[in-house]
This record gives C-alpha cells, structure tokens and sequence, in this order.
C-alpha cells in the first residue's frame, strides 16, 4: 500500500476551496464543492472525494464543466414535479440546487421531484439525499454514468453502475443512509486502488478481453461487473430510463465519460425524490415509529455476544468522528498531484 498523509479537515477544505476560486468559481459554488468533497472523505468514501478534484478542475479548465451555469427550469419550477437544466454546470452545483428545490417542494405538497439533464458527475450521490434527512425528510437520489458494467459474455459494457442513495432520519446523531452503486464496487474505488498501488479482487472486474484481472488499471479500462450480476444490472438499466431517457438527456453509450472524454460535457441526468413523512403522518408519530424501528433493528439476536446489527449510516458516522479528530487520510501520491495542481493555479498553499 502507497503511504499516506492525515491532514486537518479545515486545512484540505480551506485548499480546496482555493482551488475552485483559483479556476472562476463564485464564493458561495466554490464553497459548495469543497464542502461536498470533503464530506465525502470524512465518510469513508474515500473514491468519491479528494481524489476527483484534478480531474474535475481538468475539465473545467478545457471548459467541459461551466464555471458560471446558467441552471434553468425547463418545465414544472412552481409544482411539485420539475425538470431542471443544467447547462453542464458542476455536478456539485447543479445538484445542490436540484435536491434544495426538491425539499421546498416536498415540504409544500409532500413530495418534491426534479430530474437533471445537461449536467456533470456530482460524486457521492448520498450527499444530496442526506440534505433531505437532514431537513426531517426522507431522499432518494440518483444518476447515470457512461456504460461500464456488463455480463458475462458481453464484449463491451451494457450499463453505467449508476448509484442509488437513499436517506432518512432516524432520530439518531446520524441518519439511515444508504448508498450504492450498481456494479460490485464503483469505479473510484478501482482509482483509488491505483493510488494506493493495490490489486484488486477479481470480482470487482474483467479486462478487456473478458477475462478476470487483479490489476486496477487492467479493470479500470475493461467492464465492471455488476452487484448480484442480473440484478444489477437490471436496476442500473431502469435508472438509466428514470434519469436520461425520460430526462431528454443522453443515455447508455451517448453519455460522455469525464476521464475518456474530458473535453466535452459529460450531459449527465440526475433523479431527486424527496419524501416529507409529516404528509402521512403526525411528526411526533412519525419519530416514535422511527425510533422502534431502531430498536428492532438494534435487538436482533447476534452469534457472537457483544456484537450489534448496524444500520446503514452509521459506519459513516462513526468515520467522520475518527477523522475529523485525526485529520483525512490522503495518498501521498495524490497530494503531490494537488500541489502541483495549485502551483499550476498560481497558488501559494501546499498540503
């Protein structure tokens, strides 16, 4: 494994943030983006955080991604129902302003709906239903990528492993949440394992020839294979058709991927459901429910004493404490690409 280095959560933010100013982001979106990529490390997620930032500021710089979107309503900004576009704004951006819209609209009818065309990656999509959990409701969230999953037998990826986050609040210093992709592992987490200089399981992907590989970069250029294999893929398919195709936007091969293409906007489509359980029920009656559903989950009988069931959520929780005390682990070998990214930018700060 490749070292690493903690570093002090205020430091890579404030560095981040930096780093989004230095290429025309405004105050408030460059604020966006380096809370939402430091968030996703402090919960675990290493794949999904620091780790993008070169690549996303590349393809800001090659003008893929808009600095200064002009994210519109195409059509339903005044129901509960609504589709929104995203002038291939930053994922960060465009979603942050699709999951807000979602919960004003649920908190007004009991459900908010907005499906994203014409935007970018926006990493972890449990980011956003977790904003709908941290407002009393519950989240749904979801994207699509390019195709890289596929069977057996497939000579090129049917499907993206688009990922589906769920969220809900439990009355707990975290809340249920739930995040996952539709492939064995997400592909950042193959990145990562180039980072670290690891091989990987040989469940995680097939090469380009189809064959099973331990190398992270064999895997990384050939097909994903997918979680529970027909039933993932499935699942991927139908998000496919809930956020592209319904959205207008590209779907399955004419979505652009942000590493092969990364001069173009990648026109990706995003889901946000958001649930208010005041509609349904008393909130008071609601939190009671929830907390026994704690405790069901919580009481269930474990081979070995002492053990206890754990929700999801709470692993994350419990990584956002340990880091935010010790600092985020990063590759030394992606520091080093951070800080010659903010020489590049001009920048006197170094991690």
């Amino acid at each position: 494994m490749g070292e690493t280095k903690r570093i002090p959560v205020e430091q890579i933010e404030k560095f981040i943030y930096e780093i989004y100013k230095n290429v025309g982001m405004s105050d408030e979106d460059a604020g966006i983006c380096a809370e939402c990529t430091v968030k996703t490390n402090l919960w675990g997620v290493d794949s999904h955080g620091v780790l993008r930032t070169p690549a996303y500021v590349d393809r800001i710089v090659k003008g893929a991604v808009k600095v200064k979107p002009s994210i519109s309503w195409v059509k339903g900004e005044d129901g509960p129902i609504a589709l929104m576009d995203g002038d291939a704004g930053m994922g960060y951006v465009v979603a942050g302003k699709a999951i807000n819209a979602a919960i004003s609209k649920a908190k007004k009818y009991g459900v908010g709906i907005v499906v994203v065309r014409n935007s970018n990656h926006f990493g972890a999509a449990s980011l956003f239903a977790r904003k709908a959990s941290d407002e009393g409701l519950l989240g749904l969230v979801t994207t699509n990528v390019i195709p890289n999953i596929g069977m057996p037998g497939n000579k090129k990826p049917v499907t993206g492993n688009n990922p589906i986050a769920m969220a809900a609040p439990m009355g707990r210093e975290y809340p249920f949440s739930l995040d996952i992709s539709m492939s064995a592992v997400a592909g950042g987490k193959i990145l990562l394992a180039q980072k670290k200089k690891e091989k990987i399981p040989t469940t995680w992907a097939i090469d380009k020839e189809g064959k099973p590989t331990d190398d992270p970069f064999a895997g990384f250029a050939g097909i994903l294979l997918p979680t529970g294999m027909h039933k993932g893929l499935g699942m991927s398919l139908f998000v496919d058709i809930i956020t592209g195709v319904i959205s207008g936007g590209p779907f399955l091969q004419d979505i652009k991927s942000m590493y092969k293409n990364p001069d173009d906007p990648s026109e990706t489509s995003h889901l946000f459901v958001v649930f208010d359980p005041e509609f349904f029920l008393e909130r008071e009656d609601f939190d009671t429910r929830m907390k026994k559903w704690v405790e069901m989950i919580k009481s269930t009988p474990m081979a070995k004493e002492g053990d206890e069931q754990i929700i999801p959520g709470e692993i994350e929780f419990k990584c956002e404490t340990e880091r935010r005390e010790n600092g985020l682990p990063i590759p030394d070998e992606l520091v080093t690409d951070l800080n010659v990214l903010a020489g590049k930018l001009g920048m006197t700060a170094r991690l």
